[in-house]
C-alpha cells in the first residue's frame, strides 16, 4: 500500500479535502495506466473497447453516432474517429440507413464480438485483481462514496 506522503515525497500535513482529492487523482491515474496497458495487447484503446461494448449491448441492432456518444464513459471522445479506427480493424461496420440516407448506422462485426469474447474474461480477472485489497463491504462502500462525490 503506497501512502500519499511516500508518493508525493513530502511530510507536509495536507487539509483533508486536498489529501482526499490527491488520493483520488493518483488512484485514478494508476487505474487508467492498468487499463491502458491491458488494452494495448489487443491493439485497441479503452475508448474503442467502450464502443465495442456499447454495440454488443445493442444485441444485433445498429446504433447511430449520437447513441454511442451518449453512452460513452468519456463524453469527450471523438466517436467518429473511434468508429473509423474500428472499421479499419474489422470490428465494426458503418452503413447508410436505407429509409433515411442522412442516418449512419454502426454495427459490431463477428470479429468484434470474437475480440470481446477474448477480452471480457481477462478484463474481469484484471478488475478482480485490482480490487483484491478491498473487502466486499469496502468495495460496496467505495461505490456509494464515489457515486455521492459525482452528485
Amino acid at each position: 500500500m503506497s501512502k500519499l506522503e511516500d508518493i508525493l515525497k513530502s511530510d507536509a500535513t495536507l487539509p483533508l479535502a486536498k489529501r482526499t482529492a490527491l488520493n483520488f487523482m493518483i488512484t485514478n491515474k494508476t487505474l487508467s495506466e492498468n487499463y491502458l496497458d491491458f488494452f494495448k495487447q489487443y491493439d485497441i484503446s479503452g475508448q474503442q473497447f467502450n464502443v465495442l461494448r456499447i454495440l454488443k449491448g445493442q444485441k444485433g441492432k445498429p446504433a447511430n453516432l449520437a447513441t454511442i456518444q451518449e453512452r460513452m464513459i468519456d463524453k469527450n471522445s471523438n466517436t467518429t474517429r473511434l468508429i473509423d479506427k474500428l472499421i479499419l480493424k474489422g470490428f465494426v461496420e458503418r452503413t447508410i440507413c436505407p429509409e433515411n440516407r442522412r442516418k449512419v448506422e454502426i454495427i459490431i462485426t463477428k470479429n468484434g464480438l470474437k475480440l470481446l469474447d477474448v477480452i471480457d474474461p481477462k478484463l474481469n480477472r484484471l478488475e478482480e485483481d485490482i480490487m483484491k485489497p478491498l473487502t466486499t463491504t469496502e468495495a460496496e462502500t467505495l461505490n456509494i462514496l464515489l457515486e455521492k462525490l459525482r452528485g
